[in-house]
């Protein structure tokens, strides 16, 4: 069972480091800000996606000394900060991107 759990974690982290990567080439080609910021709120979720599995992943690998678990400990606060940040400026963003089609 932990082996199916390290394996669908290393999924997530590597999907999540090609969906940040992308989202952040597509972010510095657009000229659009309200574009731009959409691009970047969801580079800076998937950024978030990766951290929280990258410090699950180091929990279920390593024992627990306490280096480690400051630095699993910091990984996933920072990680947590990235989605709430993420989400919080994809909702602003999409509403100023629907209020410019509206208007």
């Amino acid at each position: 069972m932990i082996t199916v759990i390290h394996y669908v974690l290393y999924i997530i982290l590597v999907l999540s480091v090609i969906a940040a990567a992308l989202y952040s080439i597509r972010a510095r080609r657009v000229a659009d800000p309200a574009d731009r910021g959409l691009y970047m709120s969801m580079m800076n979720l998937c950024m978030g996606i990766m951290l929280v599995s990258l410090s699950l992943i180091c929990m279920f690998l390593f024992s627990g000394s306490t280096p480690a678990v400051i630095v699993e400990a910091a990984f996933m606060v920072l990680g947590a900060f990235n989605i709430f940040a993420g989400l919080r400026s994809r909702t602003y963003y999409n509403r100023l991107k629907n209020s410019r089609t509206a208007s």
